[in-house]
């Protein structure tokens, strides 16, 4: 798995880094099929100027086979937006791997019914 931090009006440092890594490990133990993650974190401090909290964002990419999930979550404390962050991801990563072994289900009932029949077509008459 490719991962790749970065930060927006921030230095990403190696508490942050080490904070992610953690949370996304835990994300690859449920689904070890992902091709790569960026993680952005960022400042929002366009509010600060009129008394406003400054608000922290932490936002992923995660690409796997055939689809994109995107998440984001905000929060006045950057450590619980990148748990936020993991959060929403894991909840994307279940339902996707839920789906897709939901389909492969679907699938392989499909095709043991057309076996039984395609048999039956093709064997002679006594």
């Amino acid at each position: 798995m490719n991962v790749s931090i970065s930060g927006h009006h921030i230095t990403v440092t190696e508490a942050m880094n080490k904070a992610v890594h953690d949370k996304l490990t835990k994300i690859e133990s449920h689904f070890d099929q992902i091709q790569s993650i960026q993680v952005i974190l960022s400042l929002d401090n366009s509010g600060a100027s009129d008394g406003g909290k400054k608000s922290h964002k932490a936002e992923a990419i995660m690409r796997v086979s055939g689809q994109e999930m995107f998440v984001q979550a905000f929060d006045d404390d950057m450590y619980k937006a990148i748990n936020e962050m993991a959060d929403k991801l894991d909840r994307q990563v279940r339902k996707y791997k839920t789906r897709l072994e939901r389909n492969k289900i679907k699938g392989a009932g499909r095709d043991a019914r057309y076996a039984d029949t395609a048999v039956e077509d093709i064997e002679p008459a006594s």
